[in-house]
């Protein structure tokens, strides 16, 4: 299993988009910083393949700027190298 924590930036003017959309997706959690335009979003996938599935959704959400990797650890305590 993997838990990847990223930050996600939103389009201009869709921040509220953007966080129901990521509510929307079962593998994973986030929290809408109180100050700033960034989300947190936390993974857990168990595979590979999940993950790069969850990526790549993601990153299709036109409410999407940016995704960037911030630590990510799989179940056996391994450091994730970022893409």
């Amino acid at each position: 299993m993997s838990i990847i924590s990223y930050l996600a930036y939103p389009t201009k003017g869709k921040r509220a988009e953007l966080i129901e959309a990521l509510e929307a997706i079962d593998t994973c959690e986030i929290v809408p910083s109180k100050n700033h335009e960034l989300i947190i979003v936390v993974s857990e996938t168990t595979s590979k393949d999940e993950e790069e599935a969850f990526k790549n959704q993601v990153n299709q959400l036109e409410s999407l700027d940016l995704l960037s990797m911030v630590s990510g650890f799989d179940t056996n305590g391994n450091e994730l190298k970022g893409e």
